[in-house]
């Protein structure tokens, strides 16, 4: 069916006047005539400049002062990008030729800052979304936010795209008598750097990439560091034969199906790596891909953490049974005692926080109901990206369906 843009103007203005006069506990309703996007992380980025790529504008609202806040501020000062810069790169702009294999966070934030300037990408920042929700009286998205002064401003769009991301919020797990450490207690998301723990007992708890990483970092600066493994992590090597692991297997997946390259990457790794269930490193029965498709729990790609372990350099204990005064006791009835513990327990969305939808997210876990690659889609104008459990590389892929879809609609108004 095809529509003038007269009647259609005039249906676009009758419906938003509707929606005004619904908004009327926020101090100030505002007509966005284009997609609104929720996150200026890279996810929300690489989105706004492929819709602008097809002649689309858009606006992002960003809860932080700075644009992938996530990467800014709460990430250590030793990270960087954990995969080759081309699996990591946005659409329409790779990595400078300058920056080496694996950027460092720093290189990876120029990168992020030049790709804002490249495309004319000015986020809204200081805008927390308390609420959003659609309107089916009127046929659009109602996104309420609260500004730095609790001002309220409501964001009236026929399109909404979620680009919060599967990290937004810490997981903070509870611990029997965590309030009666006495020391420090800090999610890896408050560490920098462990010149801070200096001569220090500190406590990791966590085996994710996080968690090895904070674990060497510290090792490197003098602490004695301590792992705590609750239950079974798979360790590969950071590259096999001279390239790095990760498209070592993109390029094996071609060809084999995921058992096969799952079985010869388990061989590599016993080749390389050893038997890490001796040093306290037991593997899931589920090879490391398959593992990866079935729950999105990534692999560890050593960098040098392995080592350290088996200097005696960092302690492994299995999963923590109580913390008592500067001292933890674990499941296997061993006592230690430590100054500080770093809690590398990971992310999770916060979704269901604030978006009103049935469809599209779980209220369980805040990521889509459906598996990559279908989950980038809702009703309604309701859009989802950089949640495919793939890293950047499935944000770019999200990013780009998105604006094809949205230029479909946009052409028939």
């Amino acid at each position: 069916m095809e529509y003038s843009k007269e009647v259609e103007g005039k249906r676009v203005h009758d419906n938003f006047n509707k929606s005004v006069a619904a908004a009327t506990a926020v101090s100030k309703c505002m007509w966005v005539p284009y997609p609104v996007i929720i996150g200026a992380g890279p996810s929300g980025l690489a989105t706004a400049a492929c819709l602008k790529q097809r002649g689309i504008p858009s606006l992002i609202l960003e809860r932080e002062n700075c644009i992938a806040s996530l990467w800014q501020l709460k990430t250590y000062d030793r990270l960087r990008l954990h995969l080759p810069k081309q699996f990591c790169q946005l659409p329409f702009m790779p990595f400078p030729d300058s920056f080496p294999t694996y950027p460092t966070k720093k290189q990876f934030m120029a990168y992020l800052e030049s790709y804002r300037v490249q495309f004319g990408i000015e986020p809204v920042f200081n805008t927390t979304v308390v609420s959003a929700e659609f309107d089916r009286r009127c046929g659009f998205w109602r996104v309420k936010t609260s500004g730095l002064k609790q001002e309220e401003t409501e964001y009236v769009s026929r399109f909404l795209v979620v680009a919060t991301g599967e990290n937004a919020e810490e997981v903070m797990p509870k611990i029997d008598g965590m309030d009666d450490f006495g020391g420090p207690i800090l999610h890896s998301s408050a560490y920098k750097s462990g010149r801070l723990f200096r001569g220090k007992n500190v406590l990791v708890v966590g085996c994710g990439n996080s968690g090895m990483e904070v674990s060497l970092d510290l090792c490197n600066c003098d602490a004695r560091p301590s792992l705590a493994i609750r239950g079974s992590v798979h360790v590969l090597p950071h590259e096999m034969l001279g390239r790095s692991t990760f498209g070592l297997c993109m390029w094996l997946l071609k060809w084999f199906p995921v058992h096969l390259v799952d079985r010869l990457l388990l061989f590599m790794c016993h080749f390389t790596l050893g038997d890490t269930e001796k040093l306290g490193l037991r593997r899931p029965k589920i090879g490391p891909l398959e593992l990866k498709s079935r729950s999105g729990k990534t692999p560890v790609l050593d960098v040098g953490t392995l080592a350290k372990i088996r200097s005696g350099n960092i302690k492994v204990y299995p999963g923590i049974k109580r913390i008592t005064y500067h001292a933890t006791e674990f499941v296997d009835g061993t006592k230690e005692n430590f100054d500080a513990i770093i809690l590398a327990t990971g992310y999770k969305s916060n979704v269901p926080q604030w978006l009103k939808d049935e469809d599209l997210f779980s209220e369980k876990d805040g990521m889509p109901r459906e598996p990559f690659p279908n989950g980038w889609k809702g009703e309604c104008g309701l859009y989802a990206v950089g949640f495919t459990k793939r890293g950047l590389l499935g944000a770019s892929f999200d990013a780009k369906k998105i604006a094809e879809d949205i230029a479909l609609l946009w052409k028939a108004y």
